[in-house]
């Protein structure tokens, strides 16, 4: 007992410092991550809302630690390695004066670096009726990277959301085949934004001779998602679960910073301007249905699809918090009660649509596939340098080892992202209905190649 409590310990200890210090992957259905557990990820989260194999399923629908018995764990970790890459002979950048060319000007390189995605999941039953659970997962992220000399800068530097959430769930049955269940998402995150400053509009062709103003944005806040559950055994055979999760709003509070900025006094001097600062974040809503159906001993189908409220995304602004008084806010010439920034998204809702399958092979083997059409929310009349995204088919391939007598399971997936053509980035500077100010020349575009792929090992453990 001891040595299963050190284990149990030291899974939670590695999950927790692992989840904050790994930002996560681009482009991965907005800044949702699909990479939650190796066992789902080998069907594309096929039916994963009603096939509560493990412990996971406090995440995916905490009605099925119903029918998980005893105590179980599940831990693991999946690493997500995306390419985003703007053709260099699709470039065009202008400047506020457009009579000063963008230089040096290129693509910026792969803005995405791979990032590890950890989890860990434990599920008790407490009696026959009553199961608890508790998760650590990362939910949401995104890490987008340029190079110094990327031709849209004044647009977008860097790009980063960092979040760890803690899951405790409860579910009920009735005895009778029906399970209920609930839990709470305790989330914390980190984000940041970054893009250097354009001076073209006052210091004309002199501004290729001045160090380039760096604004830099980081902030911090918790919040907290509701979800329900429902598991029904339609048979002995089928089962159908649903499972619902609220939406939420993050307020990242911290600071922002602008580097190098002129002393318009003292020509040839700089500065460095702060003010504390808030970002708003909308987080989606979301529904999610599944199926389960064994054919016989050998063969599952399962199929599920999800219905995401990204539309409540509408814009990026950064704030201030110290009202007309800040010095970022008096550089910029913020009017009362506006943003300091203000970048139009208005995303669309999507869905993704999941089927897969398991072959038994043997009592100790099983073999998993699975697919998935997996909507992008970015709107396509607003696609920024920050998020080149696109539509995309996920292809998953996943195998399962179990040693039924030590209650051991280990699973282990891989899957490749297909998007569905290239994202075609259109970047204006106070453009897109932004509240703000007129806009002005400067404007970014460009045409991002776009592949991923990613893999998963996950440990269960049954006691």
């Amino acid at each position: 007992m001891h040595n299963n409590s050190s284990m149990l310990a030291r899974a939670i200890q590695l999950t927790t410092l692992a989840a904050i210090a790994a930002p996560a992957g681009a482009l991965a259905g907005g800044f949702s991550l699909n990479e939650q557990s190796a066992s789902a990820m080998g069907t594309a989260n096929a039916g994963a809302a009603a096939n509560p194999e493990n412990a996971t399923t406090a995440l995916f629908n905490p009605a099925g630690m119903s029918q998980l018995s005893g105590t179980n764990i599940s831990f693991g970790a999946a690493v997500l390695d995306i390419d985003a890459e703007a053709r260099q002979s699709s470039l065009s950048a202008v400047r506020r004066n457009p009579a000063v060319p963008v230089q040096p000007a290129t693509g910026g390189g792969d803005i995405a670096d791979p990032a590890v995605l950890p989890n860990f999941y434990l599920t008790h039953e407490v009696s026959d009726r009553v199961d608890v659970g508790f998760g650590i997962h990362a939910p949401y992220g995104l890490a987008a990277d340029y190079e110094d000399d990327f031709a849209g800068r004044f647009f977008a530097d860097k790009t980063e959301l960092t979040a760890i959430a803690f899951t405790p769930s409860i579910s009920v049955n009735n005895g009778n085949g029906l399970s209920v269940g609930a839990g709470i998402n305790l989330i914390y995150a980190e984000g940041r934004l970054s893009r250097y400053q354009d001076l073209s509009a006052v210091a004309g062709p002199a501004a290729l001779a001045l160090d380039e103003p760096y604004a830099d944005i980081e902030g911090d806040d918790i919040a907290a998602t509701f979800r329900v559950g429902v598991l029904y055994e339609l048979s002995g055979m089928t089962q159908i679960g649903l499972s619902v999760q609220t939406g939420t709003d993050l307020d990242l509070d911290g600071d922002a910073t602008i580097s190098d900025f002129p002393v318009l006094s003292s020509p040839g001097q700089t500065t460095t301007l702060t003010e504390k600062v808030r970002v708003p974040l909308a987080i989606p809503g979301s529904a999610t249905l599944g199926l389960r159906h064994r054919f016989n001993d050998s063969f599952t189908l399962l199929a599920g699809a999800t219905y995401a409220r990204w539309s409540r995304f509408e814009e990026l602004d950064i704030y201030s918090r110290e009202g007309q008084s800040g010095e970022v806010s008096q550089a910029t010439g913020r009017q009362p009660g506006q943003p300091i920034t203000h970048i139009t998204e208005k995303w669309q809702d999507t869905w993704q649509l999941n089927l897969g399958g398991i072959w038994q092979v043997t009592p100790d083997w099983a073999l998993k596939a699975g697919y998935a059409w997996d909507e992008s929310p970015v709107n396509k009349q607003y696609v920024t340098a920050r998020i080149p995204s696109q539509d995309r088919h996920w292809l998953t391939l996943g195998a399962q080892w179990k040693e039924i007598a030590g209650g051991w399971t280990v699973d282990a997936a891989m899957g490749t992202l297909l998007f569905s053509g290239d994202a075609k980035v259109n970047d204006r500077e106070y453009g897109h209905d932004n509240p703000t100010q007129p806009a002005t020349p400067a404007n970014y575009q460009g045409t991002y190649d776009l592949s991923a792929w990613s893999a998963a090992l996950q440990v269960s453990k049954a006691f």
